[in-house]
């Protein structure tokens, strides 16, 4: 059961309801993290800043490195709708979520968004050298504050107890 109430376009306010009208041209649709978080404007502003990260970081990652990044943290953070999101994204490119074929770098990724989401205060010397070595500082920063938006992003989902968009259903990871 959501704790938190999804924004109803017709009782929404006019800042609220240019923002739904802009993820409607955009994206065809209105998420219900998104929803929920248009009963404020300026909150969901915050949260979309997550998009003008990512345009920074995928230039340098590429876009499935990106995406598994994001879905490392995602699933590290226990997050349904992140986690099964980055899975859809996965399987619908013809990846196997579970058992993803990794490059060096799509693994270093991984194994520092589960790293910051697990235990942010014990990441191992041997991952800080091997992320140090192959991102530069501006890299780094972009790619932890993404990851602490990630993280908000979990945290906003899970503690308002937002309802998993039905687009999702299928890609939730089955428990063995």
């Amino acid at each position: 059961m959501d704790f938190l109430p999804m924004t109803e376009y017709e009782k929404a306010g006019p800042g609220a309801k240019k923002e739904y009208e802009d993820q409607i041209a955009k994206n065809g649709r209105v998420t219900n993290m998104k929803r929920t978080l248009l009963h404020n404007v300026k909150a969901f502003k915050a949260y979309m800043e997550w998009y003008t990260l990512k345009d920074e970081i995928v230039p340098f990652t590429g876009e499935r490195a990106f995406d598994l990044f994001s879905y490392a943290i995602s699933a590290g953070n226990g997050c349904l709708i992140c986690s099964a999101f980055f899975r859809k994204i996965l399987a619908d490119s013809g990846d196997d979520p579970d058992n993803p074929k990794l490059s060096e770098t799509e693994k270093l990724l991984m194994d520092f968004g589960q790293a910051l989401a697990k235990d942010p205060h014990n990441i191992s010397p041997a991952l800080y050298s091997a992320i140090k070595e192959k991102y530069n500082t501006e890299q780094l920063v972009l790619l932890i504050a993404f990851a602490g938006i990630m993280a908000a992003t979990n945290l906003f989902n899970t503690v308002a107890k937002i309802p998993l968009d039905e687009v999702l259903y299928k890609y939730v990871k089955k428990e063995a």
